[in-house]
């Protein structure tokens, strides 16, 4: 078992906007966090966060989802909010990711006719769920994430972001989410942020995504996400694209060829939003997906 670290509970008292209860499971010899709101018997909404975020990133997108009637299910990966944090930087690998999280929503909720709702790197892990649990995914929603093949192009500023993370084992959480903002969210929306990760030892999960990233067609987790690429074009599922109009890490001219890629139609742009558009226009995609989700029923 790898040494793990459990934020304390005390650090997520009285977060802004985040009146939602805890529920933790055990997988994988980690004890995870998921929020589950809404009707226990109505088909789930499952989003998944990316990073260096968690699930506190969907409170804004709740909101009008309950209110539409929808059951709503918000895990934490791995190294992020409430869940469990595996302090070796070496722990985190593609696979485990994918493995954990099938191992919360299929072995543990068994979630069935869900839509999946996938950002930044839960697009990775959950439309590697998708494909490989199709009997249990009805709808996707993809938003500002993408695929890694190995082939991707990756810029300078990503590899000098790449470089100052593997040097800085006290990653500041808090100003890389203010600076993938379009609006400024305030002081105590950041430390809501910063909360789970209260130690430098805390912060490995967040530290090793962009480690994790192949850079070479293969490199570790450079076959599965060419697998992942291939197979989604061939999952027959409605498909929402929404990508914010003012990402600077994932354009949307990135979203636009991503779409192409997985053979769906090209992106809703989501005005006045950064790369963390569910900070930046919550409550509009909420309304946009309760909608979309009436309309496919």
């Amino acid at each position: 078992m790898p040494d793990v670290h459990r934020t304390p509970d005390e650090r997520f008292a009285d977060l802004p906007g985040f009146p939602y209860a805890p529920h933790y499971a055990q997988v994988a010899g980690l004890r995870l966090h998921h929020l589950d709101e809404g009707p226990a018997d109505a088909p789930p909404v499952v989003l998944l966060h990316g990073e260096p975020t968690w699930s506190y990133l969907y409170r804004k997108v709740l909101p009008p989802l309950l209110e539409a009637g929808h059951r709503c299910v918000v895990p934490d990966m791995p190294g992020f909010g409430r869940s469990d944090k595996p302090t070796d930087v070496a722990w985190y690998s593609y696979d485990r990711h994918c493995e954990v999280m099938a191992g919360l929503l299929a072995d543990h909720l068994d979630v069935r006719g869900a839509t999946l709702v996938v950002q930044d790197w839960g697009g990775p892990v959950g439309l590697r769920f998708a494909v490989e649990h199709p009997d249990r995914v009805a709808r996707l929603v993809v938003m500002d994430t993408g695929l890694f093949t190995g082939h991707q192009r990756m810029s300078e500023a990503w590899t000098a972001f790449r470089d100052f993370v593997e040097r800085t084992e006290d990653l500041p959480i808090g100003m890389l989410v203010r600076g993938a903002c379009a609006t400024d969210p305030g002081d105590d929306v950041v430390a809501a942020y910063e909360a789970p990760f209260d130690t430098p030892a805390a912060k490995a999960g967040a530290r090793a995504f962009p480690l994790m990233i192949p850079l070479a067609p293969d490199a570790p987790g450079a076959e599965a996400g060419q697998r992942v690429l291939a197979a989604l074009r061939g999952l027959d599922v409605p498909t929402l694209m929404l990508w914010a109009d003012g990402d600077p890490i994932l354009p949307l001219s990135t979203g636009r060829r991503f779409a192409e890629a997985i053979g769906r139609p090209e992106p809703e742009v989501v005005p006045g939003a950064s790369h963390f558009l569910q900070e930046d226009a919550g409550e509009w995609i909420g309304r946009r997906i309760a909608a979309w989700l009436a309309g496919t029923a």
